[in-house]
Parts: structure tokens; C-alpha cells; sequence
């Protein structure tokens, strides 16, 4: 028996660990997501250059900014450097999360993910920090890009950290044990993650529109872009039902959501399109449809763009968990 597993002298070894490391993992999703909301309003006022200069602000250091200039400047400025504020917290929190790993986690891979976490979370502030010194689109599509991976990290750390990790063991040695999930299911948690994925790729792709796009490459992001999508919904309830029948909620739940989070996404990549350019042709039978016309950067209009990338990032995030859960628990079916 692994030092890991429950015994009789150790029900539950989650009791020995420390809870900071949760508590900070935690911390960190309910930062991140913030982070990309943040992060998305930028691109959709393009406030990206609001600040011209990095890793400083207009040649203050990022902490002693002037609060005043800050909150009653240009709504451009605030949410730029709002966006890097939030971004240097994170950094501080993905910090105390490798110090509080080196100190109570004995899991090896559980250190090493919050070592990547600093990294990924270093690497994308440099990512925002050379798209403002080249001002250059194709470094913002890539830091767009690379911002759902690190909120995909730290939903993960979250997940293992979490005393329901450890729960699964003892509910596997019960006289009940859950029914072990086959290589079927396997796959389709990973297919989730790939398409959610692509699919933030392509939607980032639409919103830096590179020079030398043309229409015809355009049209046929959009049509991928689409069709993902509803291949994407139609997956999850198969999923939902696959992992529904080893009687495990903390899979089931999560795979239920999705369901309800890509419906959600598909409603608002419709109005992200309204908004953008416009009625779709193919909803023009619709009466409200007419005379609607499309307003640059409306409050409203932002909101809906900004929540189609946030909830994009939450598929990504949810897929990822449901997938690593779905191997621990294939993992623990072989050793019961």
C-alpha cells in the first residue's frame, strides 16, 4: 500500500496535508478567471497600448501608480492597468503556492504543477509585456491564447489538492466501490479538452484579425469555429452519461456543467456576432432582427464579447478537470 492510500492507522491521509496549498490553489481560479475578464475587456476596447510602456506604468513602478490617475482616468487606462495589477497578484499567489508545496506536500508531480503554474503565470506576464513593447497582434493572440492554459493549471491544482481527491481512494476500498470507467470514457474526456481548446484558438484568431487574412480564410475560421461548437455540445451529454455510471458525483457534476456551459457559449458566440457584424442571415425570419444596428464598443456589447471568451476559458478549465478525475479514478479502479 502506497504512504498515499487510507489504512486503518491513516483513514485519510488529505488530514496530514496542509490545507494552505488548497486554500492558495483556490485562491488562484478565483483569480485567474477574474484575470481573463479583465484580459478580454482590454482586447475588446483595444486598451492594449492604453499603456505604452512595461513592466512599468507611464515610468511608476506597477504598485505606485497614482491611485487617483487610476480610477478617474480613461476607462482604457484603468482596465490595463487593472488587467497588470490583477496579473502581479496572481504571480504573488502562484509564488506562495510552490513555498507552501516545498513544505507540506510530499507528492513530487504536486510540486513540480506548482512550479509550472509560476512559470506559465511568469511566462504570460512577459507575453503581455513584449505585445506592448512590439505592438504586435500576433504576440496578443498568443498571450489571448496562453491565459486559458494557465487558468486550466490552476483549476488542476485545485482538483488534486482538494480533500474530495483523497475521498475517492476510501470510496474505492469501501464494500461499494465505484464501477471503474473504461478506455470509451477515457477518450471522451480527452476529446473535450482538445475541442475546447481549438476552439479558443480559432475565436482568438477572429479577434486578431491578422493583415494578411483574407475573407475567404476568415469565412472558413468562422465555419470550423461553428461546427466545433456543436460537435463540442453534442459530446458532452455522451460524456455526462459515461461517467454517470460509476456513481461518482464529483465526476458526474462537473461533466453535467459542461453541458450547460457550451449551450451557454453557443448563445453567446450568437450574440458575440450580433454585435460584431451584425444580424446573421440565417436569423433574419426573425422579427426583433430588423434595424438592429451594430455600436462600437457599447457597455453591454463588451460584456457579451467579454463573457464569450471567459466562458470559453471555464469549458476549457472544466473539461480538464473532469479528464484528470476520470484517470484518477481508472487509476485507483486497477489497484482496488
Amino acid at each position: 500500500m502506497s504512504e498515499n492510500e487510507p489504512s486503518e492507522t491513516n483513514p485519510n491521509p488529505a488530514d496530514e496535508r496542509s490545507k494552505l496549498l488548497h486554500r492558495l490553489a483556490v485562491l488562484s481560479v478565483c483569480l485567474v478567471w477574474p484575470l481573463i475578464w479583465v484580459g478580454g475587456l482590454v482586447t475588446t476596447y483595444d486598451a492594449g497600448m492604453a499603456v505604452p510602456d512595461w513592466p512599468g506604468t507611464y515610468g511608476y513602478n506597477l504598485f505606485l501608480y497614482p491611485l487617483s490617475t487610476w480610477v478617474y482616468g480613461p476607462f482604457d487606462l484603468f482596465i490595463e492597468h487593472g488587467h497588470r495589477l490583477l496579473g502581479a497578484v496572481v504571480g504573488l499567489v502562484a509564488i506562495a503556492m510552490v513555498v507552501a508545496a516545498i513544505r507540506r506536500e510530499d507528492r513530487r508531480w504536486v510540486l513540480w504543477l506548482t512550479v509550472v503554474i509560476l512559470v506559465a503565470v511568469i511566462s504570460q506576464g512577459a507575453l503581455g509585456g513584449v505585445r506592448v513593447l512590439l505592438s504586435d497582434r500576433t504576440t496578443a493572440m498568443i498571450h489571448g491564447c496562453f491565459g486559458p492554459v494557465v487558468f486550466v493549471l490552476c483549476c488542476v491544482a485545485a482538483s488534486v489538492t482538494s480533500r474530495r481527491w483523497w475521498d475517492r481512494p476510501l470510496a474505492a476500498a469501501s464494500t461499494q466501490p465505484t464501477k471503474p470507467l473504461g478506455g470509451v470514457a477515457l477518450a471522451m474526456a480527452t476529446l473535450p479538452v482538445l475541442l475546447s481548446y481549438l476552439q479558443l484558438v480559432l475565436g482568438a484568431q477572429l479577434r486578431h484579425v491578422q493583415p494578411l487574412t483574407t475573407p475567404g480564410t476568415f469565412t472558413l475560421i468562422v465555419a470550423v469555429h461553428i461546427v466545433t461548437a456543436f460537435g463540442l455540445w453534442l459530446l458532452t451529454p455522451v460524456l455526462f452519461l459515461l461517467v454517470r455510471r460509476c456513481g461518482d458525483l464529483t465526476l458526474s457534476r462537473p461533466a453535467g456543467w459542461l453541458i450547460w456551459f457550451v449551450g451557454c457559449q453557443i448563445l453567446l458566440g450568437t450574440g458575440t456576432w450580433i454585435v460584431n457584424y451584425g444580424w446573421p442571415s440565417v436569423l433574419e425570419f426573425l422579427p426583433f432582427g430588423e434595424g438592429f444596428l451594430v455600436r462600437s464598443k457599447g457597455f453591454l456589447d463588451s460584456i457579451i464579447v467579454t463573457a464569450h471568451v471567459a466562458v470559453g476559458s471555464l469549458i476549457l478549465a472544466t473539461s480538464a478537470v473532469v479528464l484528470v478525475q476520470v484517470l484518477r479514478q481508472r487509476t485507483l479502479a486497477t489497484h482496488v
